[in-house]
């Protein structure tokens, strides 16, 4: 996976130098029009000015890719053997390296990216492309952690082989994407048509393991789970809300994404110090039917 994962991203670069700048923000926008509509401050270094976007929304989205790193790290050193840990690590260790990435061209530095010394700004950018790879090959990771710790058998395999078809058929689509280029192949939305099935995997999985065995394990991932989806719910409520533009208009910066990120930060320490202790490999199915 770690092969594929490295192959597929130097394949992305090559295949696509030049081809994300053709794409131009939808509807187009200009430099002083990307600054019009959100904060910013600027950041004066020696005889050059940086300009940072969304600065709170930026520390919050920072925090929380160095919490989840963090976190990936615990779980990479507790391991003592057990595959799900280091599974669980690994995936860690990308969501946060994937939440820096996308805080930097999302928000932080969007417009030194996107904009600066541009006529009209970018619709994206290979900061964007990096966390949309790492972030579906990270819940990909999870679904190979929960098969080491909730099945055995032939259902591992399954869900093992699962994970790693997922993530090349999504790496080749995004190479598609980038090549053409077509922006749905390369878009948030796409990320979370991929990722969705694993999270309905960790669901029935886990809640239907608890609901026959009761066993802790279970009921602590079920928690998480839950709250990994309560977590997106009220970011699509709150974006579908319109608050953020009510609020900014008050000079009050609080966006749909410091929901999205501020749940996040409340699931990894949740992951870090109520799971990572306790995750384990499943070696024996109770019910003799491998889950």
């Amino acid at each position: 996976m770690k092969r594929l994962l490295v192959l597929s991203l130097l394949l992305l670069v090559l295949a696509g130098c030049g081809r994300l700048e053709s794409i131009p923000y939808t509807p187009i926008r200009t430099p002083a029009a990307w600054l019009n509509v959100q904060p910013f401050s600027e950041l004066r270094l020696a005889s050059r000015t940086i300009i940072l976007v969304q600065p709170t929304t930026s520390a919050i989205v920072y925090l929380l890719g160095l919490l989840t790193i963090a976190a990936g790290v615990y779980f990479l050193r507790i391991r003592a053997n057990q595959r799900s840990r280091f599974w669980w690590g690994i995936a860690l260790l990308l969501w946060g390296a994937g939440a820096i990435l996308a805080g930097t061209s999302y928000e932080a530095f969007s417009y030194q990216i996107k904009c600066a010394g541009r006529e009209v700004c970018l619709w994206t950018s290979w900061w964007e492309i990096l966390y949309l790879v790492f972030s579906v090959a990270s819940v990909d990771a999870m679904l190979i952690a929960e098969a080491y710790t909730s099945t055995i058998g032939k259902w591992r395999k399954i869900l093992i082989s699962y994970a790693a078809i997922n993530l090349l058929v999504y790496l080749l689509l995004v190479l598609i994407g980038v090549f053409v280029p077509l922006q749905f192949l390369i878009s948030f939305e796409l990320l979370l048509v991929v990722a969705a099935p694993n999270i309905v995997i960790f669901l029935l999985l886990n809640g239907s393991r608890y609901y026959r065995f009761k066993q802790p394990l279970d009921r602590i991932l079920l928690v998480a789970w839950f709250w990994l989806v309560l977590t997106i719910a009220a970011y699509f409520l709150y974006l579908i809300s319109g608050l953020t533009g009510v609020l900014w208009a008050q000079r009050i910066w609080f966006s749909e994404n410091d929901v999205l990120h501020i749940g996040l930060i409340i699931w990894m320490a949740y992951l870090a110090l109520v799971a990572a202790p306790r995750v384990e490999d499943g070696e024996t199915s109770f019910a003799g039917d491998g889950i």
